[in-house]
């Protein structure tokens, strides 16, 4: 038999698409909204660390714990977790990651010490993991023939959703009524969510036990490394100036108030990510190389003009169009290098993405005390350059050229 891997894009085996050309849209907004409480649910102690470290009584440091917790979960279960619901039905997995959000958010709003807090956001991160690794799978199962990009764009469009107003709304309204009350929140939204999903979402079945690829085979198959290389070195570049924007945003000394740039980059995300939605069955190469070029140019504007308020501004939307799409980009190349075995590679995938979230917070913090903010837009630059150079020299493998061939 040959590979699933040699020639690129294969038909999923679990398709369970509707003969029509709709999208099945309340199956995948319940897929957004799950990024959207699995984004919310990572990124919200970021913005309540003061309240969290008084309610905790630990250190500022030691609440930003609870972030690293939460990525440390994901890292080290996306793979594993993976691996050993490959063959498990897709919907009774989704809502169990879902309830899994509702239980890990409940136990964190009602913690009484600092450990308890850890070992929920820990197990937070492990479902974080799970869900990510099979949405886009899943997104693409239920979708018509041709339209299996778009499908993704719609279920990844929680993430900049979440960043750009979720994640700054919910640190707002936590420092109102306490953070115990934000993380009750993310409960209520994620019982909802699972009411929605039990309603709206299509089951399909896992993968077949005689089609699952070796976890080594599916890591090292044709297009898999130079993608897992893009993600992280792309995702590093970006983490580093996302985490540390409020420091680069004083350092340009623009008065623009941190919220407001965020608000600019999100929306320029959701610019993007419907853009990527439209062409991305057509031309997944050129939008990645757009994407990961275009990056670059607002890093580039970021070092030579940032202290310019209008040039700030549009870097920051040049940067937000461009991430806005990064994620089904590299998923959707993921899915098919990948083939059958899609939720193993967007396991690893997530695994990449969530080391570059690890690396730039510890490389930018160490930036940030050696060498000051000013130093960030040539490290973006660089690493853009790096990711530029792989996704064109991946022409046959992980990012090809032309329209998608699906079935």
């Amino acid at each position: 038999m040959s590979s699933t891997h040699d020639a690129p894009p294969v038909h999923d085996e679990r398709e369970a698409a509707p003969p029509g050309q709709r999208l099945p849209w309340a199956a995948l907004l319940a897929m957004a909204w799950t990024g959207f409480v699995v984004i919310m649910t990572e990124t919200l102690p970021a913005g309540l660390l003061p309240e969290i470290a008084r309610g905790l009584d630990v250190t500022a440091s030691g609440a930003g714990q609870l972030v690293s917790a939460y990525a440390a979960g994901t890292v080290l279960a996306a793979i594993p977790a993976t691996a050993l619901t490959r063959g498990i039905r897709r919907k009774p997995l989704l809502l169990t990651g879902i309830i899994g959000f509702a239980a890990t958010n409940a136990v964190t709003a009602l913690s009484g010490d600092y450990t308890t807090a850890l070992v929920a956001r820990f197990t937070a991160g492990a479902f974080s993991g799970l869900l990510w690794a099979m949405l886009a799978g899943y997104a693409r199962s239920i979708a018509p023939p041709g339209q299996k990009g778009k499908a993704l764009a719609v279920a990844m469009a929680g993430t900049p959703v979440a960043l750009s107003i979720g994640t700054p709304l919910g640190a707002f309204a936590g420092s109102l009524v306490g953070w115990r009350w934000a993380f009750g929140a993310m409960t209520v939204f994620s019982v909802a969510l699972s009411l929605f999903a039990l309603a709206k979402v299509p089951d399909v079945p896992g993968q077949a036990a005689g089609s699952r690829t070796p976890l080594l085979r599916v890591l090292l198959a044709p297009g898999i490394p130079p993608i897992l290389a893009v993600v992280f070195s792309w995702m590093l570049a970006h983490n580093i100036l996302y985490t540390y924007i409020a420091p680069f945003t004083s350092y340009a000394g623009v008065g623009l108030r941190v919220d407001i740039a965020l608000l600019l980059f999100g929306l320029a995300a959701l610019a993007g990510i419907w853009v990527t939605g439209v062409l991305v069955d057509r031309a997944l190469r050129v939008l990645t190389l757009g994407s990961v070029a275009a990056f670059g140019l607002a890093a580039l504007a970021f070092a030579l003009v940032a202290r310019h308020p209008v040039a700030f501004c549009l870097a920051v939307l040049v940067w937000g169009f461009a991430f806005g799409g990064s994620a089904t980009q590299l998923q959707t190349a993921s899915a098919d290098a990948a083939g059958n075995d899609t939720d193993v590679a967007n396991a690893m995938l997530t695994t990449s993405f969530n080391l570059a979230i690890f690396g730039g917070g510890a490389f930018g913090g160490m930036l940030l005390q050696s060498s000051g903010p000013g130093v960030f837009p040539w490290v973006l630059l660089a690493l853009a350059a790096v990711a530029l150079a792989i996704v064109t020299t991946a022409r046959r493998h992980g990012f090809a050229p032309g329209v998608r061939r699906e079935g």
